[in-house]
């Protein structure tokens, strides 16, 4: 995976999950973003490319989330989401749960790299996610 920061979309597969999102017909946006969350939160072992895009559909649905950080990088879509149904939140906290968790290889990579950005990163993603689904 090439990486170049800590950023949500700072990495080759994340940066291609924002083209495939600005590619889809809007009507099918928010599935694109559902199938990547899901694919994270079912897999045994989650892989750092099937991790990756998780990471990306969770910061798009928390930057509509109130206290959300709009997703101002140039590796982010270029073309403006529709509103995003509520209930994709559960599942990026959920999804964000697996790319924290012990069968991650993103987690494990951050970790063996002595990263001290990522993790507090994804933490913080998942808090206004949290609140959002608590409103």
């Amino acid at each position: 995976m090439g990486t170049w920061d800590t950023g949500h979309f700072d990495n080759d597969t994340a940066a291609d999950f924002s083209g495939a999102v600005d590619d889809a017909p809007e009507a099918e946006r928010a599935a694109l973003l559902r199938n990547a969350l899901t694919v994270a939160i079912e897999a045994d072992y989650l892989d750092s490319d099937e991790g990756a895009p998780a990471v990306a559909a969770a910061a798009l649905i928390a930057a509509q989330c109130p206290g959300g950080e709009p997703v101002t990088t140039a590796y982010g879509p270029d073309k403006p989401l529709p509103t995003l149904p509520a209930e994709l939140r559960p599942l990026a906290v959920k999804a964000l749960d697996a790319v924290l968790g012990e069968n991650s290889e993103l987690r494990e990579l951050w970790d063996d790299a002595g990263d001290k950005e990522w993790a507090p990163g994804i933490a913080r993603l998942r808090e206004v996610l949290v609140a959002a689904c608590a409103g």
